[in-house]
């Protein structure tokens, strides 16, 4: 019935959508529509809450052909740990792109917005990655740390992970599940310095606000996915990375330009006025190169957008529906 919604839970999702390569395909897709220019996506909504030392994003978009588009709220309250509630959570509706009715609520606790990301770092690694990547670094020992390195190992076949953290019995934790996950032998390196030298592709998914990742430490043949920076303040690169890099791309330059690294290095003197950075969707779509030469620096400034939550949000819901899970709400009973 037009006015049913589906309530679906993050146990229902988990136990039928999981992370692999065809998340990736998925999120290729949104950033493919996003360098067509047919999406509508108007900037995140942000707001800081600093007494509860907490952020909360909504982000959405409307993709053209897609049956609905997602309304995202992801609240960060980081807290939260010391009285045994997790960090992060949130949820996506899906409406109508027709009538906009709404279809579903995924009470996913973020768990849609995990699988979006790690793919959009997927379609990095596709596009930018060196084509032989032997050892692959990730600074961070989160949920993201672990799904990215799954997402970069579906598009190149490493043979070693490291992985750094502030805390290293968390960080040998996320070595041990990395390489219970991927089958490839992870462990915990010495220092970021020491990762970055070893790596060609590297990570980082943290909150930091100081930077992690010095431009001294570049060398040919790497590539680096920044996903952490997502809110003004924050930043895991050295400024100068983004002088450094052969080729730095963004997946939204207005939004980065305001949260990203590009944020960092614009306001650092680091990046020459009137630059223009290359979007992901345009390499995606062949409108502008990707790596050239295994020799190339790359950078790719990951803030999240609307539009890879309206994708997966869409998927879930066809999901939902094809293995008959989620509970009907009758809006008007």
């Amino acid at each position: 019935m037009a006015d049913d919604i589906l309530i679906v839970t993050e146990a229902e999702l988990r136990s039928v959508l999981h992370f692999d390569r065809a998340i990736n395909d998925l999120v290729e897709k949104a950033f493919a529509a996003l360098a067509n220019k047919d999406v509508i996506m108007p900037p995140i909504m942000s707001m800081d809450i600093p007494n509860a030392n907490a952020e909360v994003d909504v982000k959405t978009a409307y993709i053209p052909g897609l049956g609905g588009f997602a309304i995202k709220v992801s609240p960060g309250f980081f807290d939260n740990p010391k009285i045994g509630l997790p960090s992060l959570n949130g949820l996506m509706m899906l409406l109508s792109a027709k009538t906009g009715l709404v279809q579903a609520v995924f009470l996913d606790n973020g768990y849609l917005t995990d699988l979006r990301t790690a793919a959009a770092g997927g379609v990095a690694a596709r596009f930018l990655a060196p084509k032989k990547v032997s050892i692959a670094g990730v600074v961070g020992t989160g949920v993201q740390a672990r799904l990215q390195i799954a997402a970069a190992f579906e598009e190149r076949k490493f043979e070693k992970v490291l992985v750094w953290g502030r805390h290293p019995g968390h960080a040998q934790q996320c070595a041990n599940d990395i390489e219970n996950q991927i089958g490839v032998p992870a462990e915990v390196a010495q220092n970021v310095e020491t990762l970055v030298a070893q790596a060609q592709l590297v990570v980082t998914t943290t909150p930091a606000r100081a930077h992690l990742i010095k431009a001294d430490w570049l060398h040919p043949n790497l590539h680096i996915t920044a996903m952490g920076s997502d809110q003004e303040g924050k930043g895991e690169l050295d400024p100068q990375i983004a002088a450094h890099a052969d080729l730095f791309v963004c997946d939204r330059v207005s939004q980065c330009e305001k949260l990203g690294e590009l944020r960092s290095a614009i306001k650092a003197g680091a990046w020459l006025v009137g630059r223009t950075p290359t979007e992901l969707g345009d390499i995606v779509v062949n409108r502008s190169a990707g790596r050239e030469t295994e020799e190339q620096i790359t950078v790719c400034d990951l803030t999240g957008t609307g539009a890879q939550d309206t994708a997966i949000a869409n998927h879930a819901y066809e999901m939902a529906r094809k293995n008959n899970f989620g509970t009907l709400f009758k809006a008007n009973s």
